[in-house]
């Protein structure tokens, strides 16, 4: 197949372009690098069948030639960075997945959009399966990100349904592994951060909100699976091992070594912030014989030599 990627040169695109280019795919990896980084591409210059294109999605995207599969994953995907760009959240939410929409429909290519955890935002429904609509504030300073993926999603189906485009919806619980930015103010960095540099590890509030976290091998696998299955409907790719923030942070300085321990300050969560999050992956296990594999634990060890390395540390 010949593989549109945009955000290509993000945390999850990368590692998207690589297994796509080892089952011996092209791939196009396109990215405005507002949040991406040709360093997590680097290694992939100059490999057979594979091509950098700078490009801002929310602009008309010309690509030449056939193209079997777009997968849309243009897009600031942390708080820090849906509070700091949350207009151009929107734009690729909505003006992104239009025009990439729109070139799967100009080109025959099968469309894969990169939904996210948050369309359910701070649920009522625990686990979350994928029929439940989600409890989210569309004015508050998250709904910036909430919305555009309700609004992407909504936007696919209906390519689908009125212009019969190929379609598949991915939505993605939280996510780590090498190449996750140092600075994108989410949980895992932090903690790896300051675990390696011998700092107690800061846990905001009673620390009893929790997450499910997994590895990017295991989402990396879920995606492939979804892009080559029937399913049009949204799939949820997460790990359901769930996990109190301070169960996280002690796992954290266990597999780091770190001693320093752990201090509470004060909740000062985002407005609307979900206090828990949980997938159900019963349709995953079903449509796409799909479970996580990664322990959270062997995940760790396998992610924090990277961050090691970026932060110069021996």
């Amino acid at each position: 197949m010949r593989v549109l990627i945009t955000g290509g040169s993000g945390f999850i695109g990368s590692h998207l372009c690589e297994r796509f280019l080892d089952e011996g795919h092209e791939v196009i990896a396109m990215d405005n690098l507002i949040t991406g980084n040709t360093a997590n591409i680097a290694h992939l210059a100059g490999r057979s069948g594979f091509q950098f294109i700078r490009h801002d999605v929310t602009n008309y995207i010309f690509v030449p030639g056939k193209l079997d599969a777009i997968l849309h994953f243009a897009s600031p995907a942390s708080p820090i960075d849906y509070l700091e760009l949350p207009i151009q959240t929107l734009k690729v939410g909505a003006l992104g997945t239009h025009n990439a929409l729109g070139l799967a429909k100009a080109k025959g290519a099968r469309f894969l959009l990169a939904s996210t955890s948050e369309v359910y935002g701070d649920p009522q429904v625990h686990p979350q399966p994928e029929t439940y609509w989600g409890h989210v504030n569309p004015i508050g300073p998250r709904g910036v990100y909430d919305e555009a993926k309700r609004f992407a999603e909504a936007m696919t189906l209906a390519y689908h349904r009125s212009h019969g485009v190929e379609t598949r919806i991915v939505r993605i619980f939280n996510t780590y592994g090498a190449r996750m930015r140092l600075a994108d103010g989410r949980v895992v960095p932090n903690f790896i951060q300051q675990a390696l540099r011998g700092e107690p590890l800061t846990v905001y509030g009673d620390g009893q909100q929790t997450r499910s976290f997994q590895y990017v091998s295991d989402l990396v696998e879920g995606i492939y699976r979804l892009l080559h299955s029937a399913e049009v409907e949204p799939v949820n790719i997460g790990n359901p091992n769930e996990f109190t923030i301070r169960e996280f942070a002690e796992l954290v300085n266990k597999v780091t070594g770190n001693s320093a321990g752990i201090i509470v300050k004060p909740d000062l969560r985002i407005t609307d912030d979900p206090q828990n999050r949980q997938p159900d992956i019963t349709k995953a296990k079903q449509v796409l014989d799909w479970e996580p594999q990664v322990l959270l634990e062997e995940g760790l060890e396998r992610t924090i030599p990277w961050f090691r390395e970026q932060l110069g540390l021996k």
